[in-house]
């Protein structure tokens, strides 16, 4: 997990670098460059969304390694415990399932 915890905040290090310099070469900030920022292709591969769904995959599980230790460090009822690990997991996947919807209809 500690392993984990450390990949997957530098991968969305590295992600949150390449969004700000996206972001900042924009010749004008308006959706279709947004869009553009999310919507590249290489060669036909789509590696904005590709990378945009790893960073988004990293977020998710690098939330679910924190949060999971928050709730077995502090809350001791197990049942409570259970409850808000079920939740905290149907919340991330949740979550995972609306952006890659979002992202992959463009």
């Amino acid at each position: 997990d500690f392993l984990a915890q450390r990949l997957t905040a530098v991968i969305l290090a590295i992600y949150t670098i390449v969004l700000l310099v996206g972001g900042l070469m924009m010749p004008a900030f308006t959706f279709e460059n947004w869009r553009a920022l999310f919507a590249f292709t290489v060669a036909g591969f789509p590696l904005g969304q590709v990378l945009a769904t790893l960073a988004f995959v990293s977020l998710a599980w690098h939330a679910w390694i924190g949060v999971r230790d928050i709730w077995m460090d502090y809350v001791k009822p197990v049942g409570v415990r259970l409850a808000l690990h079920v939740f905290t997991i149907l919340w991330l996947v949740g979550s995972l399932a609306y952006f890659v919807k979002s992202l992959w209809s463009i």
